[in-house]
């Protein structure tokens, strides 16, 4: 059974360990241990389920073998297997009788054995073979623990990657509504958030056997750092896709706009491209002239329009510059508005991502194929009571019950306002439009003013007698 204790008893296993620095590496150590583990648990359930299954590693090689059992290798011999043995054979796996071995052969490409004690590491893998991850609680369970060990490693770096709150992610997808048979694509996929969401979506429509086989096929990420992917490859298994082989090591602004052709374009893209980083140099010489810089959420705004088919949808977070700025992205955003129809922006309060980052963000939502003709504007509000989200208080799924009740029957109101085309032109393509119906300090009337300036007055008497107090005490202890 899975529990946080667990999972605190195997990080402080790792900290006495010398080889292993930090909470990066402990994660990195604790992703592919785990990931062998979901692979042999539902390999076990494949190979009784499905006649004549080829395992997609050697036997000698499978967990169960070098790890299942509890006296068994430890100390040097452990380790001495672990780096000798077990890691060039996953390195050099043929790919030719299971596309799971292609999996397993990226996912340990880049993979390492941080920890130097095989008595230690005995201990650790002692600890997750407590967890059976056929069994639907300890997956339901792992999910979550999964969330909070990417949270508690975040952090908000030059990269501009962020954990996107699951709310979001919801509902993003749900709003976006992709269809059973469609192709789902995030291209800068992370730990494969959007495409959980999305897989845990599109089963909903699942009836048969094949509807399972279409479903298995239908979700492509791509995702460039090593550690970001080999979770995602984890998460996909987690949500039942046997052959995560959608899933590619690589980045996808490397590649130039124009090689993106008919065959790389999907129905559907949902997506939180990294925002406020800045790429690599030469990056942005695989883009038309017009669209250069380095700025890596308008690069995958691009991107995601070249990716999309016609007719095709997206939902994506973008921040607060991408709306406003010039240059580059007013071209950008001159193309997205003559090639799609962006007809939703949710603007979401600027503590969402927090305590990473305070960039006020939106969620941008278009369609491919019909030029925009006006865009509705959503304000998400903060629940009551809340001046902002944080950590412990995060945003919540439920909290958007206003915008799915307003989505298939718009109306203007304090929270919705509605911007034509043309008016946008006008503004020279900036987004950034604000609320109409925000309450400025214009409109508080002369009573409230009044009754603000007697609620002062009486905070301020309080405070002058608090000090009176503490000074009076103060002066009575020096005698």
């Amino acid at each position: 059974m899975i529990s946080s204790t667990l999972i605190k008893s195997i990080q402080d296993i790792m900290r006495q360990d010398q080889g292993v620095d930090g909470d990066a590496q402990r994660l990195s150590q604790l992703v592919w241990l785990i990931f062998l583990k979901i692979l042999d648990d539902t390999e076990r359930e494949l190979e009784l389920l499905t006649d004549g299954y080829v395992s997609a590693i050697p036997v000698e090689y499978q967990w169960r073998s070098w790890a299942g059992d509890a006296e068994g290798l430890t100390g040097d011999d452990l380790n001495n297997f672990v780096n000798n043995d077990l890691f060039p054979a996953l390195r050099k796996l043929s790919v030719e009788d299971n596309p799971r071995t292609l999996i397993v052969r990226e996912a340990f490409e880049d993979s390492y054995n941080f920890m130097k004690s095989g008595t230690l590491l005995r201990q650790v893998i002692n600890k997750i073979n407590s967890i059976d991850f056929t069994i639907r609680a300890d997956r339901h369970q792992f999910n979550d623990l999964y969330e909070k060990l990417l949270k508690d490693l975040q952090s908000a770096g030059n990269s501009g990657e962020y954990y996107t709150p699951r709310a979001l992610t919801q509902f993003i997808v749900e709003m976006v509504n992709p269809r059973l048979g469609e192709v789902v694509l995030d291209p800068a996929c992370g730990t494969g958030g959007f495409l959980a969401s999305s897989i845990d979506h599109m089963r909903k429509q699942v009836v048969t056997a094949d509807d399972e086989l279409l479903l298995q096929s239908s979700v492509r990420g791509v995702e460039k750092k090593q550690l970001p992917h080999l979770l995602c490859l984890t998460n996909m298994i987690l949500h039942g896709i046997d052959a995560p082989t959608g899933i590619r090591r690589a980045n996808a602004l490397s590649r130039p706009l124009r090689d993106y052709g008919p065959a790389d374009r999907v129905s559907v893209v949902v997506a939180n491209p990294p925002f406020g980083g800045i790429e690599e140099p030469g990056i942005e010489q695989n883009f038309p002239q017009k669209f250069r810089t380095r700025e890596t959420a308008d690069l995958f705004l691009v991107l995601i329009m070249r990716l999309l088919e016609d007719g095709g949808r997206a939902g994506i977070v973008l921040p607060d510059g991408t709306l406003f700025g010039e240059g580059a992205k007013t071209r950008i955003k001159e193309q997205l508005l003559n090639e799609c129809n962006l007809h939703t922006i949710v603007r979401l309060p600027n503590s969402v991502f927090a305590p990473y980052t305070s960039i006020a963000t939106n969620l941008l939502f278009f369609t491919k194929g019909e030029p925009t003709k006006e865009i509705w504007y959503y304000q998400h509000p903060l629940p009551e009571g809340v001046k902002a989200y944080n950590k412990t208080k995060p945003i919540r799924s439920d909290e958007f019950a206003s915008e799915r009740a307003w989505w298939s029957e718009r109306a203007e109101s304090d929270c919705a306002w509605r911007v034509s085309i043309d008016e946008i032109k006008s503004r020279g393509y900036n987004l950034d439009v604000p609320n109409p119906r925000a309450r400025r300090e214009d409109d508080v009337s002369m009573a409230e003013r009044l009754q603000m300036y007697r609620d002062a007055q009486m905070q301020t008497k309080t405070v002058v007698a608090e000090l009176r107090d503490a000074l009076a005490r103060a002066l009575e202890n020096s005698d």
